[in-house]
């Protein structure tokens, strides 16, 4: 097994591993395994020696590196902070299946040694999170922290939350909270849930959180919670407009240019008309300017079910499209459109 296309410091981590699994590691071996040359070994072998691990050669026929026995890497003390960048930055690498080492890997690695406390702390991140891979937002660690221990744990919660718009001056308002799932999009940090004072679910941005509180007793979650899906309908939900257009293409297709962070993409139910490759898109927006440009983008069959307005608006932007075809600039050759 090869393990190409990693950094250095990955690399390193998988050198450690494969040399604290025991026994002797030929250079030949190693380099085959990590997916580079014997030099390169031999050069991370030396970091690994300066670093204090105890990495000992072995000469002869069967040589190469062996870790000193009863060597074991000790605990790795990190402050909350520190422990949710280095989460979130493997949670962000690319999941290139081909590699041998993967984010999750290392992510495994470095939670074994961990302090328990920490590492308890972190799985409660990582139980209530869903993250679809965008870049977070800036997220005090003791506020995610604590989300996710009460949505892992079903325990309300206190926000100190500032609303949209607030000013510096503006003190935040305190929202009791059942939390129900933990989201990030579109480089935030949201959580969705019951709001006790609305008696309704509600979504909140993290980074508008300035500090958070567990408060005594349990709930019973949604069976079958859907964070994203339910993120999704609530951020619509305070848009201007709800737009639904059925488009006759692939998810793929329509993905390109609504990305999940934009749209929800589902096939067309039978009740809904012509269910065969037909597709249901479904977003809000505050302005529908920029719609038909982005429709017309995708070159594949649509119709627009709402909202009214929406539809005028195609139509205008077909008949500009024909006015800039059918103009004076058409008659100048055969290198007109057709």
């Amino acid at each position: 097994m090869r393990a190409a296309g990693v950094g250095t410091g990955a690399r390193l981590l998988a050198l450690l591993e494969l040399l604290e699994s025991g026994g002797t590691r030929g250079r030949v071996e190693l380099a085959d395994l990590l997916g580079v040359d014997e030099r390169t070994v031999r050069r991370d072998v030396g970091r690994l020696v300066e670093a204090g691990v105890p990495v000992e050669s072995v000469r002869g026929r069967y040589g190469g590196y062996r870790v000193a026995p009863g060597y074991r890497l000790p605990p790795l003390m990190l402050t909350d902070d520190e422990a949710v960048a280095v989460l979130v930055a493997l949670t962000e690498a690319p999941d290139d299946r081909s590699a041998e080492l993967p984010a999750a890997t290392a992510g495994a690695r470095i939670r074994r040694v961990l302090p328990a406390r920490s590492a308890e702390r972190l799985d409660a991140l990582l139980a209530a999170s869903v993250v679809p891979g965008e870049v977070p937002g800036a997220v005090a660690a003791a506020v995610l922290l604590t989300v996710a221990e009460a949505v892992r744990e079903h325990r309300p919660v206190e926000l100190a939350h500032r609303r949209r718009g607030s000013g510096p001056d503006d003190a935040p308002s305190l929202r009791v909270v059942h939390p129900y799932g933990l989201v990030r999009r579109a480089g935030r940090w949201y959580v969705t849930g019951l709001a006790l004072d609305r008696g309704e679910e509600r979504s909140f941005r993290l980074d508008r959180v300035e500090r958070v509180r567990a408060r005594p007793g349990r709930f019973r979650p949604p069976p079958g919670y859907d964070a994203v899906g339910r993120l999704g309908d609530l951020q619509a939900a305070g848009y201007r407009y709800d737009v639904r257009v059925r488009v006759r293409a692939e998810a793929d297709e329509v993905r390109r240019v609504l990305p999940p962070t934009v749209a929800r993409v589902r096939p067309v139910a039978d009740h809904e008309g012509d269910a065969d490759g037909w597709l249901v898109v479904e977003l809000g927006a505050e302005r529908l300017d920029w719609l038909p440009g982005v429709l017309a983008s995708l070159d594949r069959p649509f119709v627009v079910d709402g909202p009214p307005e929406l539809g005028p608006l195609v139509r205008e932007f077909a008949e500009r499209l024909l006015s800039r075809v059918n103009g004076p600039a058409a008659d100048v050759g055969s290198s007109a459109w057709v």
